[in-house]
Order: C-alpha cells, then sequence, then structure tokens
C-alpha cells in the first residue's frame, strides 16, 4: 500500500466506467473459475495514470468480499482471485482504480454467475421420443405446481439435436439453435437461463421441441446424416428457490410427455416444413389435456462431456423489409442484403393453404432465384395454413443465407421481413471514407462475418456445406476481431479445434471436424489430404495470435498451449527426417484466379513452398506463444527451428517464390526472405501488381498478406491500384456488380451478367455435384484489416496488445478528401477522423483511451510541418490519453491509377 494514495484520498473526476469478464456480459451459469476483469476508465485529468486497483463483489445475500489492492497499471484480464468458490453463485463484482491524484469511485457493477459443478449435477433423464433423422419435431411437456412466493428460478438445459425451450408459453431465450454446434463428440455445452418471472403461482407448464440441429441432420457435402448419432433428447432442470430458502427441482424424466405437432421436418441445409393443422393448441400451457400422449422414451448422454457454455450466442441481429420484384404467379421478394437468417412471412389465406418459400443469394435473367450453387441444399420452407385469414409464419430450426426469396401458393401476400442472425453480435469496429465503394465493400464485409459466424466461423450460409473451415477463419480472424468484439467466439471454437485434434491426431480442415467421418472429397486420383493442412490447420496458431493482438487476451495462449505444441510437433514429424515436409496434396493458395477452374488447389505458387512457409510462420508463432504463456525450453527449441526452416526454404524455394504475387507476398510477410534482399523482392511484388493494374492474382492463402508487403515496404502505390481496381478480378469489381457480401470466386459473376458454374472435377459417388460458387465467403474480406491499419491509420500492436499502444498511421491515397475508424477496446474507444482541407493540409482528430499511449505516425514529407494541440511536434510522437487535434501541411498523398 505503500505507493498507492490513502484510501482517504479521492479523485473525484477519474472514472471507471466499464467493467466485463472473460465471459460475454448476457451469458450466465459460467464455469467455477476465477473471473478475469477488464476495465475501461475516463478521467478529466490529462495526466491521470492508473496506478492501482482493488477489486471488490457483492454476494446475493449482501456479503462483500474486498481483496487487497494492487499496484498496478494493468487494466486487461485481471485476476480477481477469492471472489468465485463454488457452484450456482451469483456474486456482483466491481473494481476501483488509484491514479496519483487518488482513488475513484466503483465501477458499474459485472455479474458472475457460475452454473453447475459438472454435467452430474443434472439430475434428471434424457429424453425424446423413437424417432429417426427428418421426422416430425419431439414436443415435450410437463406440468408443476409452484405453491410458494418465487426468489429465484434457473433453468439448465443441454440436448442431442436442438432445441426451444418455453416456461407457460413464454420462450425462455431470446437465442437460436441452442445448444449450438462443437465437437459434440466429446463437448456438449449446456445453457442456464434465468426464468425468475416466468414461474407463476399454482400451476405452470415446461415444455420443449426438439430438432435434428448437427447432430442427426444432413451435414456436409457428401448429405451425411447422422454424424454424431441417430437420436435426438433433451436434459433439463427447472430449479426453483422459494422466499422461504426451499428448494424445488423440476427435471425430465419418464414423468414428462411426448408427442409431435406442427413442425413435420426441420433441416438446417433443406429447410422447414410446418402444418399448422397438426398444432396442438395450447400444449405449452398448463391445463392442456394431453392424455393422448406418450410417456418419453429415455435416452443415454455422456455426462462427463457437459461443460457450461462460454461462446456468444446466436441472436437476431437485424431486420430487412422486402422490396417486391415480381409479382406474376409468385412473390419474387429482394431483401436488399445478403443474410443469414429467414423469412418471417404475413399471407391472408385459408386452412389448408400450401405456402413455399424458396430463397437464393443471386437471381438469374427472367428474374429467377440462382439455386444452382445451393448444390443439394433445398433452402425451402413449406407452411399449411391452420385456419382462416391472417397468419404470421416463419420456419424453426433452420436458417439460410439469402438475399432472394420466391413465395408461392393460393394466400395473399402481405408483408415479408427477412430476419438477420449471427454470433457476431457486438459491433466495435466502424469504418467511413469519402470513397462510397469502400464504403460499401467494408459493409460487405461486416455483413459476410455475419452471416458466417452461426455457432461457428463458417465458410457460407446457404449451400449443403456451411463447415468451420480454418483456412477461411485464419483468414479472416484479424479482421474478424478489429470489426467485432469475438474474443469468447474463437476461445470456444479453439476449445473444439484442440478437442478433435487429440480425436483425430491432426488439426482438421474444419472445426468441429466433420469430414474426418466422411470420405474424401475426391477421387482416389486426387484424394485430400484433410488434416494438418498449411494455411488450413495453421489456424491453430493464427487465430490464438491474432487475439491477443486484438484483445490482449493471455488466456487464449494458455487455453491453447498444448494444441500449438502438439500441432507443431506433428507437422515437424511428418518431415520424417528430412528438411521440408513431404510433397503432397495442399489446399494451397486456394481459388487462384489463375488455377484451372476445377482444380482450385493447384495455384501458381507451389504448394510445397507453400507449405513449408506456413510450417515455418506457425513455428515462429508456437514460439511467440511460448514467451508469453508457456516456457522458455520450448520457446527456444521453437525460435531456432523457425530460423532454420526460414533459410533452407529460401534457399530451396527462393528463386520460385519470386515468380509469383502469392510466393513474394508469403515469403516476405513470414520473414522467409533474408533482410538483405527484401526490399528487391518487394519492388519484384509491386512491379508485378503495377503490371497487372492491380488485378487479383492470389487466392485465399496469398490474399490477406498480399497488401501489407507491399505496404510495410513503402509501395503504397501498388497496394491502392490493387485496393481500388474496378475492373473483374478485384474486391470493387464485386461492389459495382451489386454484391452486398464477399464473394467465393473472384469472378462469381461474370462482366456479361452471367453467373460462374462453380465447376469443380471431385465429383465421386457419394457427391454428384461438387459444384462450388458462393457468394458470401469472407476470406477475402481480409483486405479490411489493410484498411483500418492504412486508409483509416489504426492498428494494435503485438508487443503492447489489446490497443495499449495504438499506431495512427494513415496513409491517404489520392482522390481521398477523408477517413475515419473507430475501435472500442479493452481501454475504451480510440478513434481517428482525418480530412484534406485548404488546399493540401491533413487535419485529424484522434482519441486515445485511458491506458494507452499512441504513435503518432503521419504521411509527412520534408516540407511537412506537424502540429498537435497547436504544438509543433516531430513525426513519430508519442501521445496518452485525450483528444488530439493535428495538422500536417504538405501531406504525402499516394498516387495511383485505376483500372
Amino acid at each position: 500500500m505503500s505507493n498507492l494514495p490513502a484510501t482517504t484520498q479521492r479523485d473525484e473526476v477519474t472514472r471507471v466506467i466499464g467493467l466485463q469478464t472473460q465471459f460475454s456480459a448476457d451469458l450466465i451459469g459460467l464455469p467455477i473459475v476465477d473471473p478475469l476483469l477488464t476495465w475501461q476508465i475516463s478521467s478529466d485529468r490529462a495526466d491521470a495514470v492508473q496506478v492501482g486497483y482493488e477489486i471488490s463483489s457483492i454476494g446475493e445475500d449482501g456479503s462483500v468480499v474486498t481483496s487487497p489492492a494492487v499496484t498496478s497499471s494493468e487494466q486487461i484480464e485481471i485476476l480477481a482471485k477469492g471472489h468465485i468458490s463454488k457452484a450456482q453463485e451469483i456474486r456482483r463484482l466491481r473494481v476501483r482504480i488509484a491514479t496519483q491524484h487518488g482513488w475513484s469511485d466503483y465501477s458499474p457493477l459485472a455479474t458472475f454467475e457460475t452454473g453447475l459443478a459438472s454435467g452430474n449435477d443434472l439430475v434428471g433423464r434424457a429424453i425424446g421420443d423413437n424417432s429417426l433423422h427428418s421426422a416430425p419435431s419431439p414436443i415435450l411437456r410437463k406440468e408443476f405446481s409452484a405453491k410458494k412466493a418465487v426468489a429465484k428460478a434457473r433453468i439448465y438445459a443441454t440436448s442431442e439435436g436442438i432445441h426451444s425451450l418455453y416456461l407457460n408459453g413464454v420462450n425462455v431465450t431470446e437465442e437460436y439453435f441452442t445448444p449450438g454446434w462443437t465437437a459434440l463428440d466429446d463437448r456438449i455445452t449446456y445453457l442456464t437461463h434465468d426464468v425468475t418471472r416466468l414461474v407463476q403461482d399454482g400451476a405452470n407448464c415446461f415444455a420443449a421441441e426438439l430438432g435434428d440441429g448437427w447432430t442427426r441432420g444432413k451435414f456436409g457435402f457428401m448429405n451425411i446424416y447422422d454424424n454424431y448419432g441417430t437420436t435426438i433428447s433433451l436434459l433439463a432442470q427447472l430449479e426453483i428457490t422459494y422466499t422461504d430458502g426451499s428448494k424445488e427441482i423440476i427435471a425430465t424424466d419418464d414423468s414428462w410427455k411426448v408427442s409431435t405437432g406442427e413442425i413435420q421436418f426441420g433441416d438446417i441445409y433443406d429447410g422447414s416444413h410446418i402444418d399448422f393443422t397438426k398444432e396442438q393448441k395450447g400444449w405449452k400451457l398448463a391445463g392442456f389435456n394431453d392424455s393422448s400422449w406418450k410417456a418419453p422414451v429415455i435416452h443415454t448422454i455422456k455426462r462427463e462431456n457437459l461443460l457450461p457454455r462460454t461462446s456468444t450466442r446466436v441472436l437476431k441481429i437485424e431486420e430487412f423489409a422486402s422490396k417486391i420484384v415480381d409479382s406474376n404467379n409468385r412473390t419474387l421478394l429482394d431483401f436488399t442484403q445478403n443474410i443469414s437468417g429467414w423469412v418471417r412471412l404475413v399471407v391472408d389465406g385459408k386452412k389448408g393453404d400450401v405456402i413455399t418459400v424458396r430463397h437464393a443469394e443471386v437471381l438469374e435473367p427472367g428474374p429467377n432465384l440462382h439455386t444452382a450453387a445451393l448444390r443439394t441444399a433445398k433452402a425451402t420452407d413449406i407452411y399449411t395454413l391452420g385456419h382462416d385469414g391472417r397468419s404470421v409464419i416463419e420456419p424453426k430450426f433452420t436458417f439460410h443465407g439469402f438475399q432472394f426469396a420466391e413465395v408461392t401458393g393460393p394466400a395473399k401476400f402481405i408483408s415479408a421481413i427477412g430476419v438477420a442472425v449471427s454470433s457476431a453480435n457486438e459491433r466495435r469496429g466502424y469504418f467511413s471514407s469519402s470513397d462510397a465503394r469502400l464504403n460499401r465493400l467494408h459493409q460487405n464485409v461486416v455483413w459476410s462475418i455475419h452471416d458466417n459466424m452461426v455457432s461457428v466461423p463458417t465458410d457460407c450460409p446457404q449451400r449443403d456445406e456451411r463447415l468451420g473451415w480454418t483456412g477461411d477463419a485464419q483468414a479472416i480472424a484479424t479482421t474478424a476481431n478489429t470489426l467485432f468484439k469475438i474474443d469468447s467466439f474463437w476461445r470456444s471454437w479453439l476449445f473444439d479445434l484442440a478437442i478433435d485434434q487429440k480425436r483425430f491426431g491432426a488439426v482438421g480442415a474444419v472445426v468441429p471436424d466433420i469430414l474426418s467421418k466422411h470420405p474424401s472429397p475426391a477421387s482416389e486420383e486426387e484424394a485430400w489430404i484433410i488434416t494438418d493442412r498449411a494455411g488450413w490447420a495453421d489456424a491453430a496458431t493464427i487465430v490464438p495470435m491474432a487475439t491477443y493482438e486484438s484483445f490482449g487476451s493471455l488466456s487464449t495462449l494458455k487455453q491453447q498451449v498444448e494444441s500449438i505444441r502438439t500441432y507443431v510437433k506433428g507437422l515437424s514429424d511428418r518431415r520424417k527426417g528430412e528438411k521440408f515436409l513431404p510433397e503432397e496434396f495442399q489446399f494451397g493458395d486456394w481459388c487462384d484466379p489463375d488455377a484451372p477452374v476445377d482444380r482450385p488447389w493447384l495455384s501458381k505458387v507451389k504448394a510445397q513452398f507453400v507449405a513449408n512457409a506456413f510450417f515455418a510462420n506457425t513455428v515462429q508463432l508456437a514460439a511467440d506463444v511460448e514467451a508469453l504463456a508457456g516456457d522458455a525450453a520450448h520457446q527456444k527449441e521453437y525460435t531456432e527451428l523457425a530460423a532454420t526452416l526460414r533459410k533452407d526454404i529460401w534457399e530451396h524455394f527462393g528463386a520460385e517464390a519470386k515468380e509469383t504475387t502469392a510466393g513474394c507476398s508469403i515469403a516476405i510477410e513470414f520473414g522467409i526472405v533474408p533482410e538483405s534482399e527484401r526490399a528487391a523482392v518487394a519492388q519484384i511484388l509491386s512491379d508485378k501488381v503495377i503490371a497487372d493494374q492491380g488485378k487479383i492474382t492470389t487466392g485465399f492463402l496469398g490474399t490477406p498478406l498480399i497488401l501489407h508487403a507491399l505496404s510495410k515496404n513503402g509501395h503504397f502505390s501498388a497496394a491502392y491500384t490493387m485496393l481500388m481496381r474496378r475492373k473483374v478480378l478485384s474486391w470493387l469489381y464485386q461492389v459495382d456488380q451489386k454484391a452486398t457480401t464477399i464473394w467465393e470466386r473472384w469472378d462469381a459473376i461474370y462482366e456479361d451478367g452471367s453467373i460462374h458454374k462453380g465447376q469443380m472435377s471431385t465429383a465421386s459417388e457419394e457427391q454428384e455435384n461438387p459444384s462450388m460458387i458462393s457468394f458470401n465467403h469472407y476470406a477475402y474480406g481480409a483486405v479490411i484489416d489493410w484498411v483500418y491499419r492504412n486508409v483509416a491509420g489504426i492498428a494494435p500492436t503485438v508487443k503492447n496488445p489489446g490497443y495499449r499502444h495504438i499506431t495512427f498511421a494513415p496513409r491517404p491515397g489520392e482522390g481521398f478528401s477523408y477517413a475515419s475508424a473507430s475501435v472500442n477496446t479493452p481501454y475504451g474507444i480510440a478513434s481517428i477522423d482525418w480530412e484534406i482541407i485548404d488546399g493540401g493540409t491533413m487535419a485529424a482528430k484522434i482519441v486515445v483511451p485511458f491506458g494507452s499511449k499512441a504513435v503518432l505516425d503521419f504521411p509527412t514529407t520534408s516540407a511537412s510541418s506537424m502540429r498537435v494541440n497547436g504544438k509543433v511536434v516531430s513525426n513519430k510522437h508519442e501521445v496518452g490519453h485525450g483528444h488530439y487535434d493535428i495538422l500536417i501541411s504538405a501531406p504525402e498523398i499516394t498516387s495511383f491509377k485505376v483500372a
């Protein structure tokens, strides 16, 4: 305490304005672990710095626990030890900080509520029926009586399959597709819901619906059902604590009743069939006559696999009104945005009328839905109306990737809303500029991330795939972390990566890894190896480090240390004593636009170079992780191995790597190029880009790296030439083609308006039509990371992550008159707004949050002067928290040509 001010000394103008734990604020039923606290601070004192903190918490009974004050300037993931000790505990945490001027008031409260001690505390039985996949959804119910005043009520629930829960007819949560998709062979999450307000005096009804979901629905592109089992079931209990202190548990068991209702079919790929003439009205309410219902079938569920849910929830994020495109014998609708979700439809019809809703991302001439891209996914919702008059209808246990929908049937169309859902439901990054097309590109990336993060990070949301492709995830991770607060989402997914890595002996091409259960997605002559593939399995290292840089989260690195070590060892062992990984199938620079259309893995850059370069990069990242969260011995081993690999790779593959833009970009960004040759290789890369007029010549692995490889070596003209190109094979070509998300293939829609067929050479008995064309793939959206760092000019650093140190380094391109960006960092909102004024002067406003420092790296020339809040300073000036006005005379503006 000697280094801290006296507790009676107050700093009245410094406030802790936000407090969060390592979990989303809307989750309860958390693991029984010590909270990790992160807080944001505001102060009216320009010189104030945090010199210490004190953590306190309040229990349900009003008891207060206060930890000793700590001398520290840290604000991210501070361990709150001694505050959480048991299951089903609720504590409201708070923190106050000390500056050199005194102590602040306590922060707003952050609630931390733990769940059950283990899955064995779910005392009931897993119940369902004896149906198989594609059967009508089981509905379950149990009535009970609450005869005392209720103090607290919680539902703890999980299922094999997905479920919806109701208490007295009210859905207990606003989220969808519970309990979500995890590595279901070894981890099923259970959810906790606060239902205190839903328990009513006297008679009550606890009810549920079940859907096939990822457990036994059709999944993967081989049309395989029952990936995780053949049955679906619910395991749940409602725990009521009465005001007199007594408790009651209503658990799933053989006293429940089971039947079926209006949901005749629900499949994630194919859609939902709902027959409202079969609806059992009132079944979710007490007093319903269920005498004709059956006793449930008791199923087994591995309770040792049950863990509390920690990932973000799938929530409704936005609704879109529809525009009628055509109403001749049908109603063709445009929702103006490609989304993941469904159509909420209002019609006026008669009982028995059948209404069909089909979905697609784009239209063909006619206009007609383009459904070829869906492959076998029917993406069709069918409804049979249950009464005369107006009906509001929407599907259940399914979602679609679509912008357009076609409604047919005898009922009169009234209106339709597109409902968009996502696990990426908390924005943190925003960008705007004077270029409308670049702004639209930014929004397209935002929506591709929204749409492809439904429970897991997927490749696409529309066809018979929607898998957690690791290559796509690592490509978009840094951009996604800038745009959304998804650190807990990644932590959950990486946990599953490690689980399936143990089960299958390697890191999968998809996580959760269902492909390792399926036949090879290619013929015997060119069968794919789908584990430990370069650029895909490297998500094991790239995603944790990207999350660390953006959020400052050591907990993710600590969680993944053993997985990373196993991955590095697996790759090293694969060499069998040789210098390099063997020549074998790799995904390579997937979808290189110059690769054979039907063999997108045959990119220009040599696959063995790509494999070994990513191996070297992963080993270096592993060394970095060991320095932060591991041990010195592993760090030394990996550092030496990475250096050896880089040297050997350049000597053996360097000449060939310089022949392609992807090869140059990978070699530069992964440090394969010796420092003495770096400038020369960057010049080769720049020359190629300029010669190609900025045409994209890279695929999934090269594209996220190429602009960085150019700009870090001073070639901003080439970078802007590529960014702003508008002809085909560019980002803005898609914008000009009215895209609202990012395409899988650069030329998914040709210049004449015709649609790419997406042909693939991998047809097999299990997959007759392997075509591959999607209008909603986020991998190429990785460019937005470059836009934030260079067009707007805001970036975190790995050395001081989570925006503790911020680099403000805008590099304006010719024709841009302004740009702005903001990120809600762990420390608070950091932002930059710049504009070109008065015939060339650059004026900027920046905000640095409390606890952060910033370097002002502006585009000065020899003729420039730089003023910060009116004071002349040199470039790369460092500032602390606060608001700053910056003026740069004669700034450097990058010139470039647009093709």
